[in-house]
């Protein structure tokens, strides 16, 4: 059976209140991120990615990130990573007592141009002093690579190039490597090559993998990733989020959808998928629209 050859434990990143809701247009309160932050780790989620210091004229959702977490209860063995685009996000960062921070770059100068206005290079640069200090004061780094499986301005991405910009990456000194699927084009047998390209240069313990659902095919590259040995998969409770340059998409993959699967699967998590899904449903009134998760949509049919 498929099963038998998968892992039999993953760790599940929970991005919503960041990657997620930074792309909602409404405005989220203080206190409704808050209680969604802290009902996703209650739920057992041993990564919920806090916030974005980044630049409010540029992420105006995000605007209230000292304020989150100053009030931010830390639950001892979760991990609150929060997004620096610089040396200063970073100084916010030790600032507001963040002990893990993640930095960004992506495959393609074209979009990373777009989103910095940096080439890939120059973007690893900027971001060896904002690694090496936060090594320094012993935070624990992601590091985001975007439009791994294709790029809406320079269009389909080869393996070898995700594996040469993901050893780049890993040598600025992070813990951990995100690869995503930024407009939602990858497929499973794109995920299985790139996979086995970048372990060239890293560990699997160390790969994860961030899959958006535009086409449909997200728990499809899972289940890829799943068999070539990644056991780090982000996800968005309510699937949350999107992404600018690809119209109609319909988001991050849903963390419901996510644990539904690997619980039929008889993976472990130590997430409570009904838990995670009433955070979701508490956070959706805010929003001013339905969660894009299926199993949320398929839950409010049941009620």
């Amino acid at each position: 059976m498929i099963a038998d050859r998968l892992p039999r434990r993953v760790t599940v990143v929970e991005v919503g209140p960041r990657d997620g809701l930074q792309n909602e247009a409404a405005i989220v309160p203080v206190e409704a991120k808050l209680a969604f932050i802290h009902a996703l780790a209650a739920a057992g989620l041993p990564v919920v990615e806090a916030t974005s210091l980044v630049s409010p004229k540029w992420v105006p959702q995000l605007a209230d990130a000292e304020q989150v977490l100053a009030r931010l209860e830390r639950r001892p063995n979760v991990r609150y990573p929060v997004l620096v685009p610089n040396e200063k996000g970073l100084e916010r960062a030790l600032a507001a007592n963040v002990r893990e921070v993640a930095i960004f770059t992506a495959a393609t100068d074209g979009f990373n141009k777009k989103n910095t206005n940096a080439t890939v290079a120059e973007s690893l640069e900027r971001y060896a002093p904002v690694v090496a200090k936060a090594k320094a004061a012993n935070l624990w780094v992601r590091g985001y690579v975007s439009t791994c499986f294709g790029c809406p301005i320079d269009g389909p991405v080869e393996p070898a190039r995700v594996a040469a910009v993901a050893r780049d990456v890993l040598a600025l000194g992070v813990d951990e490597l995100s690869l995503g699927d930024t407009i939602g084009v990858a497929t499973p047998g794109q995920v299985e090559r790139t996979v086995a390209a970048v372990l060239a240069h890293a560990p699997l313990d160390r790969i994860a993998l961030h899959f958006h659902d535009t086409r449909g095919t997200a728990l499809a590259n899972v289940l890829a990733g799943l068999a070539a040995g990644v056991t780090i998969f982000d996800a968005s409770a309510g699937g949350l989020g999107g992404c600018p340059y690809a119209p109609g998409a319909t988001g991050n993959l849903a963390t419901e959808d996510l644990l539904y699967m690997l619980d039929g699967l008889g993976i472990d998590t130590g997430v409570s998928l009904e838990k995670v899904l009433a955070a979701s449903r508490a956070i959706e009134p805010k929003l001013g629209h339905p969660l894009a998760s299926r199993y949320a949509a398929a839950s409010r049919a049941r009620r």
